[in-house]
């Protein structure tokens, strides 16, 4: 692949991530804002001292909110599809949709999921501040581990492919590589430092609020980088099925 071709696609992922950044934001400020509002009015009640905020809770939940989701899309658009131009041809014969695909849905399970079912995302007033650096520590290294024994994983399959077959490969590397994340969660420290009296339906929906957002972020993504790349790298056929669908003049 050549250097003009990286240089598109790489624009192409960020123009991409900033688009599902914006569908996740949506998400975020419908699903998850309410409940943080919730755990701010808990933490608020249970305190025994008020300190005044620096921003005000109004900022915070629009412009703060839009500017970190709309950043963290463009960023992860960018690393995205530099990892796609990796990619492309080296995961089986699949096409530019499909590669964007199969690239976001084994970025989602490594870079969030997993680490998300070990460390999950917590509201405000759930967590020690004074453990926020050890905290924060385990959860990059287990997002760590799992991305590289998902890279490890994906290599153990191809190995096994031409004496297994595809299927039977893929099989055999999932399987390796639930073990090998069932191992880390086992030996990695437990953190649960949820104060007493919070309620659980609240830290419920926060969670999946959390999860919801990157659900749509990585999904959103992967659709559209997928299509941006079709037209780039396959542009007679997406020129082709441009004009069938585009209703004939008489």
């Amino acid at each position: 692949m050549n250097h003009a071709t990286v240089r598109n696609l790489l624009v192409r992922g960020m123009l991409a991530g900033l688009a599902a950044g914006v569908l996740a934001l949506i998400v975020a400020y419908l699903l998850g804002e309410p409940n943080v509002d919730k755990a701010i009015g808990f933490e608020e009640a249970h305190a025994h001292e008020h300190e005044m905020a620096v921003v005000s809770r109004s900022l915070q939940s629009t412009a703060g909110l839009a500017t970190g989701v709309l950043v963290y899309g463009v960023a992860f658009g960018g690393i995205a599809a530099l990892a796609y131009c990796f990619a492309l041809g080296r995961v089986g014969r699949f096409g530019p949709r499909a590669t964007a695909l199969l690239l976001s849905g084994c970025a989602l399970l490594a870079v969030y999921v997993v680490p998300f079912l070990k460390y999950p995302a917590n509201p405000p007033s759930v967590g020690n501040a004074d453990t926020i650096g050890r905290r924060t520590a385990l959860y990059f290294l287990m997002m760590l581990l799992s991305v590289l024994l998902a890279i490890a994983a994906t290599l153990f399959g191809r190995r096994l492919a031409p004496v297994l077959g595809t299927w039977w490969a893929t099989v055999a590397a999932a399987v390796a590589f639930a073990v090998m994340i069932a191992l880390a969660f086992r030996f990695l420290p437990v953190v649960d430092e949820v104060p007493k009296g919070f309620p659980a339906t609240l830290l419920w929906r926060f969670r999946l609020s959390a999860l919801a957002v990157q659900a749509v972020l990585w999904s959103g993504f992967g659709l559209l980088f997928g299509e941006l790349a079709e037209r780039l790298l396959n542009p007679g056929p997406a020129r082709a099925a441009a004009g069938r669908a585009a209703p004939t003049a008489h």
